[in-house]
């Protein structure tokens, strides 16, 4: 299941998001989310420890002029990718 977190984490129960993640899943960071994927964040060790593969929308991550600042533990993604996280996922959860 591909899962899009739009929102900022403050704004949304990331545990109650992780207790559905299953290996071979994964969890798109964009929009206001991608602050989830900050250095020093709390979320971002929370969300690297979930069994889903975490990515950023990186036209979301430069809009907010965030590049400097994403933990490198954390890949970013174009458009295309998007689209083919997908294509991948017949199934999306948007939270």
């Amino acid at each position: 299941m591909l899962y899009t977190l739009s929102r900022s984490p403050w704004q949304v129960d990331i545990h109650a998001l992780l207790r559905l993640v299953r290996s071979g899943d994964d969890i798109l960071l964009m929009q206001n989310g991608v602050v989830a994927a900050l250095h020093d964040s709390r979320y971002v060790a929370v969300l690297l420890a979930s069994p889903a593969r975490v990515v950023a929308l990186e036209n979301d991550v430069e809009a907010r002029g965030l590049v400097a600042q994403i933990s490198s533990s954390i890949d970013t993604i174009s458009y295309t990718e998007f689209v083919n996280l997908t294509v991948k996922h017949a199934s999306q959860m948007a939270w």
